[in-house]
């Protein structure tokens, strides 16, 4: 079954820098966010890890799992780790997948298909820079894939993790360019009369478009 948003978060048992997981005993009651890398020891990679290690209390305050993947064996994520709390300065803490057979890369569509020089020494796709957000009822809420040259915007992914949760609290979603503490838009399914009481004072710009001030 091709994975969407909606859909549960398929489970796998895997290998990983912190030992053995089953990937929904992993996830329990909280949100996770699964994101692969191409290589270990690879320049774009080494610097997204040590972001999101900086990163790590925006994360935990958020209520929000971390767990790497990258395409190599368990020897390798540990050395490179070396690299990487090194370089930048950081103490990185979350699980990484030793995913060397490509068994979860596959399972969640994360092969590289479109650069043909992304491959290893056999000749097999390493994987796209994936993103999938999941929440504690396992089902995905968030995928985003980026070209391997690419390194991601992590702003970006808290800022959608942010928009999700609010989403999941209150009646309400998210406009263009919306940052944490910006006016929130009253859902559709709210009426006016129910919006009164939810969001007192929201503004109708247009029947379809009535904005509130943000319940953080």
């Amino acid at each position: 079954m091709p994975i969407r948003l909606g859909t549960s978060a398929p489970n796998f048992q895997a290998q990983t820098t912190k030992g053995p997981i089953d990937f929904h005993q992993f996830i329990g009651n909280s949100w996770v966010v699964l994101f692969s890398h191409p290589a270990d020891f690879t320049p774009v990679c080494t610097t997204e890890l040590g972001e999101v290690a900086r990163r790590q209390s925006d994360f935990d305050s958020r209520g929000v799992k971390l767990i790497g993947l990258s395409a190599n064996k368990l020897e390798d994520h540990n050395k490179w780790i070396a690299d990487i709390n090194e370089i930048n300065n950081v103490d990185l803490s979350f699980p990484i997948i030793a995913d060397y057979e490509r068994k979860v890369s596959a399972l969640y569509d994360m092969l590289d298909y479109q650069d043909i020089t992304n491959v290893d020494t056999a000749g097999v796709p390493f994987t796209v820079r994936s993103v999938f957000v999941v929440d504690p009822k396992k089902t995905i809420r968030l995928i985003l894939s980026y070209p391997a040259s690419t390194g991601r915007n992590f702003d970006e992914l808290v800022r959608v993790i942010d928009s999700l949760q609010l989403g999941d609290k209150h009646r309400i979603t998210t406009p263009a360019n919306w940052r944490k503490g910006d006016d929130v838009i009253v859902h559709p399914s709210v009426t006016n009369e129910e919006a009164e009481k939810l969001f007192p004072g929201f503004k109708t710009v247009k029947p379809y478009l009535r904005l509130a001030k943000s319940p953080f």
